[in-house]
């Protein structure tokens, strides 16, 4: 190895600091340590998520040729994915706040929200309004029902029954707020809300999801600091 005169590589300032401590010795500088492929790039990160999305698509019913021909894959190629043993972050989506806060905590919120609404609403629309664009996502948190609009929600006497409702909370998907010039709307969960509201519910589980960073801002400043995240699974009325 041919060795440098460090005067000639280092700053002053930076050479000075290291003859406070290893003046006239020897030294090893190891080089930066070596990104695993595609980290730099974001590419690795980028085929991690496409693959979670296939996996549970078929998982909850899509056939290998409609994943093939939906990501513009092969037949083989597709079977390699959903048969891998090698799954780094061992996720499973289910329509449940469990499932959701589990997304959450390894920052993949939106690929939740993906499965959701097509794999479980089976709403094409609405997954455009959710997630093209600009859009940004708060949550999972126990949000306040009384601040929800109550547009185009019908209480009914006795009570409502949805697919979606259940006895325990946590079996229940979180509801999906939209933040948009300082009001929040309910979009695609109506039923759900109006059954919170009829059982009398303060707080439940909610994405809250922002169109830009005008609105994001406006609701940092507002609510940023006074809404709880959820990291556990007991959701008490």
């Amino acid at each position: 190895m041919k060795y440098e005169n460090a005067s000639d590589i280092l700053p002053e300032e930076l050479l000075k600091e290291i003859q406070k401590y290893a003046a006239g010795k020897l030294l090893y500088i190891p080089a930066e340590e070596k990104r695993a492929w595609g980290e730099m790039s974001g590419y690795r990160n980028q085929l991690q998520r496409r693959n979670f999305m296939i996996r549970n698509k078929y998982a909850h019913g899509m056939t290998v040729s409609e994943l093939a021909d939906e990501y513009f894959l092969s037949l083989d190629s597709i079977k390699k994915i959903i048969y891998s043993k090698k799954n780094d972050r061992n996720l499973t989506y289910f329509p449940t706040v469990e499932s959701a806060v589990k997304y959450a905590s390894v920052g993949m919120l939106e690929e939740w929200i993906q499965c959701y609404l097509l794999l479980t609403r089976k709403v094409v629309h609405s997954l455009h309004d959710f997630t093209e664009g600009d859009h940004l996502y708060f949550g999972v948190v126990k949000f306040p029902l009384r601040l929800i609009r109550r547009d185009g929600i019908e209480m009914r006497e006795g009570r409502t029954n949805t697919d979606e409702e259940d006895d325990h909370a946590s079996a229940l998907p979180p509801l999906l707020i939209q933040y948009e010039e300082g009001k929040f709307y309910c979009i695609e969960q109506k039923e759900l809300l109006a059954v919170l509201k009829q059982r009398k519910v303060n707080a439940y589980p909610t994405i809250i999801v922002l169109k830009g960073n005008a609105d994001y801002k406006i609701f940092m400043k507002n609510y940023g600091k006074i809404l709880f995240f959820i990291d556990n699974y007991d959701f008490d009325e």
